[in-house]
């Protein structure tokens, strides 16, 4: 990870902002104008995305989780907050569950599943058949305009990408009594997630929250930003009041 940009208080709790696929850490402006008031927030662009190049090899969450320890254990960060949003989310998961749970503090989970199964029928159906064609302009705009090895390579970390979609997460929810830090399970009313599953994972976790963000879709931290941060902050209030900037 070479692309990373600190904001807010140094004194402030240390506060992760994890993005989805094929996006970069514009898609948190709005997030990062509101945490940083209270958190120091680090914005992170994984191998292949933004800024930073991509790695030979195939890639994975619990790669992608590796990369976002060994980014904390080499700035000394001990404990942090994380928010991630779509395979943002999947790897403060991995991350939480799996490897370093003593490194979270808070996971914020948001528009993202568990299993496959926990998708809809509509992206079930399409994930197999994902093409270049298929994602939104913008997505390889900003590929193109950012990543250091060029244009051309995008087709690459395409293919990556959407060979883990096929394939990840396979957790099961009994999975989820590893957690130890308190989580909000945050999605759209018209996400790429059910509602059901969102429910589930909800329900298996030791310490959670449910939020649907009502008129929204997959791209919810864009398209309600104010209560997605207000939801947010909230769920992050008691831990203003416990430690102060």
């Amino acid at each position: 990870m070479r692309a990373q940009v600190l904001r807010g208080p140094w004194r402030g709790d240390p506060l992760f902002l994890l993005h989805g696929g094929f996006a970069t850490i514009e898609t948190w402006a709005a997030q990062t104008a509101a945490l940083a008031e209270r958190y120091r927030v680090y914005l992170p662009e994984r191998r292949g995305h933004g800024r930073t190049p991509d790695v030979p090899g195939p890639t994975g969450y619990e790669i992608m989780a590796a990369d976002t320890i060994a980014f904390m254990d080499a700035l000394g960060i001990t404990l942090a907050h994380l928010v991630g949003w779509s395979d943002g989310a999947n790897v403060g998961l991995e991350e939480v569950a799996l490897a370093r749970p003593d490194l979270v503090r808070k996971l914020m989970f948001i528009g993202a599943v568990v299993d496959l199964d926990g998708y809809t029928g509509r992206m079930q159906a399409m994930l197999p058949k994902l093409t270049l064609d298929m994602l939104r302009p913008m997505l390889r705009e900003a590929y193109e305009a950012l990543s250091p090895d060029g244009p051309e390579h995008f087709p690459v970390v395409f293919e990556k990408t959407a060979a883990v979609w096929q394939s990840e997460p396979r957790h099961e929810l009994t999975d989820l009594a590893r957690v130890t830090a308190p989580t909000l399970t945050m999605l759209a009313d018209d996400d790429v997630v059910t509602v059901e599953h969102a429910a589930e994972v909800h329900r298996a976790l030791p310490e959670a929250q449910l939020a649907v963000v009502p008129g929204t879709g997959h791209e919810l931290i864009l398209e309600r930003p104010e209560l997605v941060n207000r939801l947010l902050l909230d769920f992050l209030a008691d831990d203003v009041e416990n430690h102060p900037d």
